[in-house]
């Protein structure tokens, strides 16, 4: 019969505990691996700093869930897209906040000021102005943007040096409508300051001043006007839009325009507008980008211009845009990478959420245990190898000291064998084994009390 002390004590040891201590873990870590408490102590803190990095950059990397835009003024070509474009990021859950500009040039001051908060903006090709914009990338051309010149006169005018003399509406300072205007005026002789007056109407206004006979010509680009405007103009008697029948040279001179044409009738076969076929120049519109922006959002970015751009026009052609086209700002890798290839497989064959968790699973968490759990598992195994080198090196100068014994010469070299073996067993009780290594430890030691009898026996 089992007294009650013997009872109570087979109680605790068989009772459950779930109480877990930092020793305990350190203990459990130290006899399963076979390692020193320090040596465990070591490798903990640095699997905890690991993970804390790994974990900080997996939420680190996530992409952004908001976007900002400068875009153009309200009722611009430009503002009406990044509205389109608003729409469709929408649907991944992405807000795309929009900021009115004046168009290209003021799109441009702002993706290069560091401290302005904007991620994209669109920017009318050959307008740098000697900005900086080593920071900034573009994710490609996304369409074309015509000059359309109007004028006020009873007969068709051939050149823009015609305009000499006249009152010109050439924009507001800060858009691209202003500069390319400057540009081709310029060209044509045709400088600020001189005869002629150059207004800094855009939009409605210099429609409004130019049938209000308070202009003799108005210059409209998509940045500052809106597709109303223009077609106002067009249906207005009396107005004519200008033709550059030198729009080959025009192209040649200036790298960044190209050459596109309205054909007959195209805007209204009824009335026949326009009557024939006009000449214009219009540069592209890149969408840049700070070299910063996640590579997911670039993907998102395009996937939206492909769907905004990408239908057919009456200047161009269906898929024509986005483009992959480099002028003054450096394609970007991930933009390369999205018209070479597309998007990735996670991306394509996922939602957006899953797809980026996903990836960051495989960027982040993948190599962590590629690379982290054949190190634990090596750490271990090379202190053991440590460990155990210390027990053969001990063992070596036991066995020849044990094979000295039986030299010639022994009897005059007891004094010695004693010393020796005497270092060798104070090594052995300094050194630090953990209990995985207690058999050999053990061993080692019932060996030198084994060599120690056979030196006491060879004295008799």
């Amino acid at each position: 019969m089992t007294s009650q002390p013997q009872a109570n004590y087979f109680k605790s040891i068989m009772k459950p505990t779930y109480k877990l201590s930092l020793g305990k873990i350190m203990t459990t870590v130290t006899e399963t691996f076979g390692v020193s408490r320090a040596f465990a102590s070591g490798v903990m803190v640095f699997v905890a700093l690991f993970a804390l990095g790994v974990g900080f950059w997996f939420f680190y990397s996530a992409p952004p869930t908001t976007l900002t835009i400068t875009s153009g003024p309200v009722g611009s070509v430009f503002y009406a897209n990044a509205v389109k474009y608003a729409k469709i990021l929408a649907r991944n859950k992405v807000t795309l906040k929009i900021l009115t500009s004046q168009g290209s040039l003021e799109n441009l001051k702002r993706l290069g000021n560091p401290t302005y908060q904007v991620d994209i903006g669109f920017v009318q090709g050959g307008i740098t102005n000697d900005a900086d914009i080593r920071q900034l990338v573009s994710l490609g051309s996304v369409f074309y943007e015509p000059l359309l010149v109007f004028y006020r006169s009873p007969v068709p005018i051939n050149l823009l040096s015609q305009l000499n003399g006249k009152r010109i509406a050439i924009g507001f300072e800060g858009s691209g409508t202003h500069m390319l205007a400057l540009t081709l005026l310029a060209a044509n002789g045709i400088q600020p300051g001189g005869a002629t007056d150059l207004l800094d109407f855009e939009g409605e206004v210099a429609a409004q001043a130019l049938i209000g006979n308070k202009a003799d010509a108005a210059f409209l680009m998509g940045d500052s006007a809106s597709p109303q405007v223009m077609r106002q103009l067009l249906h207005t008697p009396g107005i004519q839009l200008f033709s550059f029948i030198q729009a080959d040279g025009y192209t040649r001179r200036i790298s960044y325009l190209n050459k596109l044409e309205l054909p007959q009738g195209c805007l209204d076969f009824g009335k026949n507008l326009p009557a024939q076929d006009v000449q214009l120049l219009g540069p592209t519109v890149e969408l840049i980008a700070r070299s910063s922006l996640h590579p997911t959002l670039s993907d998102l970015l395009l996937e939206a211009a492909r769907e905004v751009h990408g239908t057919p026009t009456v200047l161009q052609r269906r898929g024509e845009f986005p483009a992959p086209l480099e002028h003054d700002f450096h394609l970007s890798a991930d933009a390369h990478r999205f018209y070479t290839s597309g998007k990735s497989f996670l991306y394509r064959s996922l939602p957006f959420w899953l797809a980026s968790l996903s990836n960051r699973i495989l960027v982040v968490f993948v190599p962590m245990v590629v690379v982290l759990i054949p190190g634990l598992r090596l750490i271990p195994a090379l202190y053991k190898w440590r460990i155990r080198l210390g027990i053969y090196r001990r063992y070596r100068a036991l066995l020849a000291l044990e094979k000295e014994l039986f030299a010639q010469d022994a009897n005059q070299r007891q004094k010695e064998f004693a010393t020796r073996l005497n270092q060798i067993e104070e090594a052995v009780n300094k050194m630090k084994v953990p209990a995985s290594f207690a058999d050999q430890f053990y061993g080692l030691r019932g060996h030198i009390s084994f060599v120690r009898g056979r030196l006491h026996n060879s004295n008799q």
